[in-house]
């Protein structure tokens, strides 16, 4: 994950100073001494930039806000042997339980045997743990 992060930061990089190199030699002064004028105004532009960047940041800390938020719901697990039909619940957090393992919110770690099911349901808010 953090090396996801690292190239995307250095191809970003890498970008920004390739532009800011063409737009120097873009916008060289001219022998005659008189400077062209910018299209938009500089600030506009960083302005524009802050808010995109902004937005972005923020879009990605609720992203991230929400899986955590998700990982930590307190769900019922049922395990159903298929040969006998007896039933087991059990309650998790969402993000604790996989393939066919749990580990329960009292720290017990659950497999599943090739015969039994796992169902996942809402935690009963009235139910204690």
């Amino acid at each position: 994950m953090i090396g996801k992060l690292a190239l995307t930061l250095l191809v970003l990089l890498g970008a920004y100073a390739v532009l800011r190199a063409r737009w120097r030699s873009e916008h060289a002064v001219p022998a005659s001494g008189e400077a062209p004028r910018p299209l938009l105004p500089r600030g506009a532009v960083r302005v524009a930039a802050a808010v995109v960047i902004g937005i972005m940041v923020g879009g990605s800390a609720l992203a991230i806000l929400d899986g955590w938020l998700e990982r930590r719901e307190v769900v019922q697990v049922q395990v159903v042997n298929a040969n006998t039909g007896a039933v087991s619940t059990y309650r998790a957090h969402r993000g604790d339980v996989g393939g066919r393992q749990i580990r329960t919110l009292d720290g017990r770690e659950i497999r599943l045997a090739d015969v039994e099911r796992m169902i996942v349901l809402p935690a009963d808010k009235t139910a204690t743990p």
